[in-house]
C-alpha cells in the first residue's frame, strides 16, 4: 500500500476538513478537530492550505496534519489506521527530516493522540515528551443548565464587538473583523458559531467559539475567553456552559477543549462549568 505526503491545494482543503469531521468520536482520544482548521481559516485559504499536510494510503486520506505555527505539527489519522505501525513509522520519517516539507531543522513539537502508534515511532527516532496538555469532556446528552448570562450569536454586524473582546482577553491578539469575516466564510464554520455573553448591565464581557463536527459527534471549544475588565466575576465558567448549550444545539455529543495543564485556573473555570478532565496529553519534542 503507497503512502504519499501532500500540501493540499485551497480546492483540496474541503476533503481534509470533511475527513476530520468523519473521525471525531467519543471513544476517541481528543484530537484534531475540524475546528482547529476553522479558527485557523481566519488568515485566509491561502496560508490554511500552506499549513496542512494530508497522507493519503492508495489514494484515500489516511492522516491529517496541521502547522499550528512554523514548528508545532497537530495531527491524527484515521481511526482505523490509529495503531497502524507502517503508517506511524512513515509518519514519524517524514516528521523528523526537514527536507520533506513537514517541520523544520532545530526544535519542533507535535501534538498527537494518546496511544497513537505516531507517539512511538517519535520516541523511537530521539523525540521526548515535552508540554502536558489537559482534556477536558463535557457529555451532552442531559440538559444543560441556564449559563446566567445574555447570549447572543454574533454575526457580520457584530464583528467588530466579538474582535474586540478577543483582543482584550488575549494580550497580543491581532484578531480583527476581517480575520472574523474570513474565519465565517470557511467551509468548517458552517457548523460553527461565534457566542458573545453580556452581564445584567448589557455589557458585553465573554466570547466563545464553538465548532461542531456533526450530529452525534464531539464538538469543539475553541477559543473562549473574558474581557479583562470583567474577570474574575463567573463570566468564564458562564460562557463555557453557553458553549455547551449551543453545541448540544448543533447535535454535538459532547463538548471537548484542551488546555495546558500549566494554566491551573483555565482548566478550574471548565471543571466549574461541568467540563470532566481526561488523563493528560504530552506532546512530542525534537530538541534539535
Amino acid at each position: 500500500m503507497e503512502i504519499e505526503l501532500h500540501t493540499p491545494r485551497t480546492d483540496e482543503l474541503d476533503a481534509a476538513v470533511a475527513a476530520l469531521r468523519s473521525w471525531q468520536s467519543d471513544d476517541a482520544p481528543l484530537q484534531l478537530h475540524p475546528g482547529d482548521l476553522g479558527w485557523f481559516w481566519q488568515l485566509g485559504a491561502e496560508k490554511t492550505a500552506a499549513s496542512v499536510r494530508t497522507w493519503t494510503r492508495d489514494g484515500e486520506i489516511a492522516a491529517v496534519g496541521f502547522l499550528d505555527g512554523p514548528d508545532v505539527l497537530r495531527v491524527t489519522t484515521a481511526p482505523d489506521l490509529m495503531h497502524d505501525e507502517a503508517l506511524a513509522r512513515r509518519m514519524a520519517a517524514d516528521l523528523d527530516d526537514p527536507e520533506r516539507g513537514v517541520l523544520p531543522a532545530g526544535k519542533v513539537n507535535a501534538e498527537i493522540p494518546t496511544g497513537a502508534a505516531l507517539n512511538e515511532s517519535l520516541a523511537e527516532t530521539g523525540w521526548d515528551t515535552d508540554e502536558a496538555w489537559t482534556p477536558l469532556r463535557r457529555d451532552l446528552s442531559g440538559p444543560v443548565e441556564d449559563s446566567g448570562l445574555r447570549i447572543e450569536v454574533a454575526g457580520p454586524e457584530d464583528a467588530e464587538l466579538r474582535a474586540a473582546l478577543q483582543r482584550s482577553a488575549f494580550e497580543g491578539s491581532t484578531f480583527s473583523v476581517e480575520r472574523w469575516q474570513a474565519m465565517a466564510e470557511g467551509p468548517a464554520y458552517a457548523d460553527a458559531r461565534c457566542l458573545i455573553g453580556f452581564d445584567e448591565d448589557g455589557v458585553a464581557v465573554a466570547m466563545v467559539t464553538v465548532w461542531s463536527a456533526g450530529p452525534g459527534r464531539p464538538g469543539l471549544v475553541e477559543p473562549m475567553g473574558v474581557h479583562a475588565d470583567h474577570r474574575g466575576r463567573g463570566h468564564g465558567k458562564a460562557i463555557c456552559v453557553a458553549a455547551a448549550a449551543a453545541l448540544q444545539e448543533l447535535g454535538s455529543s459532547s463538548a471537548m477543549v484542551a488546555t495546558p495543564s500549566s494554566l491551573v485556573s483555565a482548566v478550574a473555570t471548565y471543571r466549574a462549568a461541568g467540563f470532566v478532565p481526561l488523563p493528560e496529553r504530552f506532546d512530542r519534542h525534537r530538541a534539535a
